[in-house]
C-alpha cells in the first residue's frame, strides 16, 4: 500500500495523524538579513494552505479485508481535507487486468499525480512505467512495483520488522524464563511479505537463547482461516509461553479458537492495528497484550505526497529540493501503555 516528497517539518512514523503536522513548514525563530542561507532553506513545503488544484488519480485492490478497506478510507478522508485536490478514484480491484485498465482510463484522463496500491506489483509494473513516460508521477503504495523506474516514490510498510519488533516483545516479556517457547501463526505463504515477517521474528529470538519456536501455521489473513488453523496450534502444543499472530483479522479467529479451548496460559501479541485489537489490548482481560502496526494511514500520506508533487513542493522537516524516492514506515508496538495513542487509527 503508497508515497511521498521535501523539506521542513516532518517525520512518517507509524501513523500520518493530521494534514497539518504531516507536511507543514517552519520558519526560523530569528529573522536573517543574509544572503548566504542555503538554497534549501527558501524552498516552499507543502502545508495545509491552498495552492494549485492538484487531480489525483487513485487506484487500489478490492477491499476485501479490513487493512485494504481502511487504505481507501484513509485516502478519500484525507483528500478531502484540501480544497485543491480533486480524487479520482478506481472501483478497487484484484483482477490486474481490470486494475490495469482502471490505471490506463486515469492516465488518459491526464490526472496530475497517481497514487497505486498494485493487486500484484510485478504485474502493474508497466503500466507503472506508461504514467511515468506519460509525465504523470506515481507514488506507489506499499506493494512495489518491479523497477524504481516505475514511480516517482515508494510509501508502505515494513514487514520484517514488524516480525522484528513481535520478536522483540515477546523475547522481553520471556527474558527471565527459562527454556521459553512460543509459536507463530503466519498469513499466507505463497506471499513474500509473510516470509518477512517470519524471518524478522525469527531473527529477533536469536537474540534470546533461553526462546524456542516450536510450532508455525500459516493461515490466509481472514478470520476462518484464523480460527481453523489457532485450533490445529492449540490441539499439537499443549503448553507455549507466547504467540506471534501475523494478522489482526485473522487474530479475531484465532481468538475465538483460544477462547473455545479455554486456554489463557500465555501472550499473544497481533499483527497491523485493528481496531478490535486495540480494544481488546486496553480492555486487558485476555492473552491479546500488544500488536505491532502496519499502518493503513499509509494511504493519507501518499495523498499529502501526491499533492506536495503536484504542486512542486517539498515536505517538511527536509532540507531536499524534492520528496524522497521511498518511505518505509516503522512498525510500532501498541500495547496497554500506549493504546490510547493509536485507538484513532484502528480499523475496523
Amino acid at each position: 500500500m503508497p508515497e511521498i516528497t521535501s523539506r521542513r517539518g516532518l517525520l512518517f512514523g507509524a501513523a500520518a495523524v493530521s494534514a497539518g503536522a504531516l507536511l507543514t513548514g517552519c520558519t526560523s525563530n530569528e529573522p536573517s538579513d543574509s544572503k548566504d542561507e542555503p538554497a534549501g532553506n527558501n524552498q516552499p513545503a507543502a502545508d495545509d494552505k491552498p495552492g494549485k488544484q492538484v487531480t489525483i488519480g487513485f487506484a487500489g485492490p478490492q477491499a476485501d479485508h479490513g487493512w485494504l478497506n481502511a487504505i481507501n478510507d484513509n485516502a478519500k478522508s484525507r483528500a478531502e481535507k484540501y480544497s485543491d485536490v480533486t480524487l479520482e478514484i478506481t472501483e478497487g480491484s484484484n483482477d490486474t487486468a481490470q486494475q490495469i485498465g482502471q490505471i490506463e482510463t486515469l492516465i488518459n484522463k491526464k490526472v496530475d499525480v497517481l497514487v497505486v496500491l498494485p493487486a500484484d506489483g510485478k504485474a502493474l509494473t508497466q503500466v507503472g512505467l506508461k504514467a511515468m513516460r506519460a509525465g504523470i508521477p506515481v507514488v506507489n503504495l506499499d506493494r512495489i512495483f518491479n523497477t524504481p523506474q516505475a514511480y516517482r516514490c515508494w510509501i508502505g510498510g515494513d514487514n520484517y520488522g514488524m516480525g522484528l519488533n513481535a520478536g522483540h516483545y515477546i523475547g522481553e516479556k520471556l527474558k527471565g524464563k527459562s527454556d521459553a517457547r512460543v509459536i507463530e501463526l503466519a498469513g499466507l505463504d505463497n506471499l513474500e511479505l509473510t516470509k518477512q515477517r517470519t524471518q524478522g521474528f525469527d531473527d529477533a529470538l536469536k537474540n534470546y537463547p533461553n526462546i524456542r519456536k516450536v510450532a508455525r501455521q500459516a493461515a490466509e489473513f481472514t478470520v476462518e482461516s484464523g480460527q481453523a488453523k489457532m485450533a490445529q496450534l492449540l490441539q499439537a502444543q499443549s503448553k507455549f509461553d507466547a504467540l506471534w499472530n501475523h494478522d489482526d483479522d485473522q487474530g479475531v479467529g484465532a481468538l475465538r479458537a483460544i477462547e473455545q479451548a479455554g486456554r489463557d496460559d500465555f501472550l499473544m501479541v497481533g499483527g497491523a492495528g485493528a481496531l478490535s485489537a486495540f480494544q481488546a489490548i486496553k480492555q486487558d482481560d485476555g492473552v491479546l497484550k500488544a500488536t505491532v502496526l502496519y499502518p493503513p494511514t499509509m494511504a493519507a500520506s501518499a495523498i499529502d505526497l501526491a499533492r506536495a508533487l503536484g504542486q512542486g513542493k517539498g515536505i517538511g522537516g527536509m532540507a531536499e529540493f524534492e520528496i524522497p524516492a521511498s518511505i518505509t514506515l516503522y512498525s510500532a508496538v501498541v500495547d496497554k501503555t500506549n493504546v490510547d495513542q493509536y485507538m484513532p487509527t484502528g480499523f475496523r
